[in-house]
């Protein structure tokens, strides 16, 4: 099975278990129209490819480890669209989840998105509870207070903002814990995936932020132009559009020759320059100077 098959199984078999019945209505329809359709998954799949390179003996744990990665993207998208944040209407094309199904609502799918996702470690935690202990850590820390993605949504209420510590809190530090979340629930010491992971999110964020500035709001399939109304700081606004772009490609370069040892690593160094346009959205258009 390849990887996009399995994670939407694995997915679809999580949210059906925990959303059945005496799950409020309201609440799991909110929660199902948050993880699906997705995007593009890349946080999971970059998870069980690194996970794939470092041998997978464990795929209940690497299965776990994607899910919750996701499930914990996905929460931050829908508290960062809520009207206290970015107070986005749309998110992948449609009606964002605030829009859909009220303020309220929104506030709890995110929270038991979050719940959801170290529920799916725990239920592999028997599998290994060691490396149970590995995972959790992990998403804790990317996830929570310092250096994680509620540091990075915090930081859009300071009045300066460093772009590049906001930048890997908000974005880097989910495709950290991708990349050694992947490392960990293969058996791996996941410690030296993490720049690789960084480097990885700082190259998805330039690009976004790119999008951000060239594309309107239908191709976005969200609100366009959110950088320069809310004020975010962001790479194009920070080095300029071609900076940016070069800062992007220098990032890529690097990316595809910083693979730590592993047995998969001439696998995996293939696998992320072949997928290098989908694991990042394409730029339709050269940015302006």
């Amino acid at each position: 099975m390849d990887h996009d098959h399995r994670i939407e199984q694995i997915l679809g078999d999580l949210v059906d278990r925990r959303t059945a019945n005496p799950c409020p209505s309201h609440l799991a329809a909110a929660v199902r129209d948050a993880v699906f359709p997705g995007g593009a998954r890349v946080r999971p799949r970059l998870c069980l490819a690194v996970a794939e390179a470092c041998g997978d003996d464990r795929p209940a744990m690497s299965a776990a480890a994607a899910s919750a990665i996701e499930l914990m993207h996905c929460a931050s998208l829908v508290h960062d669209d809520m009207p206290c944040f970015d107070d986005a209407d749309t998110r992948r094309g449609k009606p964002s989840i605030h829009q859909r199904h009220g303020a309220g609502v929104a506030l709890l799918t995110g929270d038991a998105l979050i719940v959801l996702a170290y529920q799916a470690l725990a239920e592999a935690g028997s599998v290994s509870p060691t490396r149970h202990l590995t995972l959790s850590h992990i998403l804790g820390e990317a996830s929570g207070l310092a250096r994680g993605i509620v540091a990075g949504q915090a930081m859009e209420v300071e009045s300066s903002i460093e772009i590049e510590a906001y930048h890997r809190a908000k974005t880097g530090a989910l495709f950290g814990a991708a990349t050694m979340l992947g490392a960990a629930a293969a058996g791996h010491d996941p410690a030296p995936w993490a720049q690789l992971g960084d480097r990885i999110g700082q190259a998805y964020q330039i690009v976004d932020d790119i999008r951000d500035m060239t594309l309107d709001s239908d191709a976005l399939g969200k609100p366009a132009g959110q950088d320069a109304r809310l004020a975010r700081p962001s790479a194009v606004q920070t080095y300029g559009a071609l900076a940016a772009r070069a800062r992007f490609d220098g990032l890529l370069a690097d990316i595809v020759t910083d693979i730590p040892a592993c047995p998969g690593a001439e696998a995996l160094r293939a696998r992320i320059r072949d997928e290098s346009a989908s694991f990042f959205p394409a730029l339709s258009a050269e940015p302006a100077a």
